[in-house]
């Protein structure tokens, strides 16, 4: 039997004593000098669904990364209700540091209804069995960082195009794919899946920038941060089996970079859209 997800104790976001609407929940173990921006849209997702009716999923967030978030330092989660009305309910959520903000969003919680349907099928890709782990490809990397980066993600991720950590990719396209699934296994919580994906979705979503100018993440001198993350939730799936990203970045100006993506289950249904822009600074 496969045992719980590492990542469970990072989503166990829970209330903070007599301060109303407040959350908190422990941080990744430091594999990075600052926060992992996806741990904080995680777990911001889950502190605004704990203000909401158990039957209203979250389906979508739109967030900015204020600050640098310290590993070191407790994260709180304030969260204001904006507004329930019969179908909808908006939640204001500030991801907070030493009292300053380090993440603002707000996301949009929605009753389950019928309407009209349709989705952008999925391309044709291999199967992540075919492919290999990036966690093999860092531990073959004679350097601590690179193996404490491929098991510090809690996450394994298979790059249907060659990955680019250390050499760029042999065509200068702006479109790649990857496979990626939570390691062990979550619970029967659609929510908790939810937050996962949102976990997962800031891993590779800025690879396509770097790989349509032929860069690696190794660049010496290389800046990245993200600076703002949108997602919407589509259809349920689980985090904790395969799921496919299909990233594109339509365009790169002015030391920023955009890239979209969809999200892809096992079955090809288009479970979730993706947008983020990101700083990019070259020495």
């Amino acid at each position: 039997m496969s045992e719980p997800s590492p990542l469970l104790p990072v989503l166990d976001v829970r209330p903070v004593p007599d301060a109303a609407d407040v959350f908190t929940a422990p941080n990744l173990p430091g594999w990075r000098p600052r926060l992992f921006g996806g741990q904080v849209l995680g777990q911001a997702t889950v502190a605004a669904s704990r203000t909401v009716p158990g039957d209203r999923p979250v389906h979508s967030l739109h967030a900015y990364f204020l600050r640098p978030g310290d590993p070191d330092v407790p994260v709180h989660f304030a969260v204001e209700r904006l507004r329930d009305g019969r179908s909808f309910s908006a939640r204001r959520v500030q991801a907070l540091q030493n009292g300053v903000a380090i993440l603002s969003g707000i996301a949009s919680f929605q009753a389950p209804a019928e309407g009209l349907d349709h989705a952008e099928p999925a391309p044709r890709v291999p199967e992540p069995e075919e492919l290999t782990s990036d966690l093999e490809l860092l531990d073959a990397v004679d350097h601590p960082a690179a193996r404490q980066l491929g098991r510090g993600r809690l996450t394994d991720v298979r790059h249907v195009e060659p990955a680019i950590y250390l050499r760029p990719g042999e065509e200068r396209t702006a479109r790649q794919a990857v496979w990626m699934r939570l390691e062990g296994v979550l619970p029967d919580d659609e929510g908790v899946h939810r937050a996962a994906l949102a976990y997962a979705s800031d891993f590779t979503v800025l690879e396509p920038v770097l790989r349509r100018h032929g860069l690696v993440w190794a660049t010496p001198g290389l800046s990245v941060a993200s600076l703002d993350h949108a997602m919407w939730w589509h259809r349920p799936a689980r985090a904790d089996e395969w799921f496919l990203y299909v990233a594109e970045s339509p365009n790169a100006g002015g030391a920023r970079g955009l890239s979209t993506a969809r999200v892809y289950d096992r079955q090809r249904r288009l479970v979730a859209s993706v947008a983020q822009e990101g700083m990019l600074r070259l020495p």
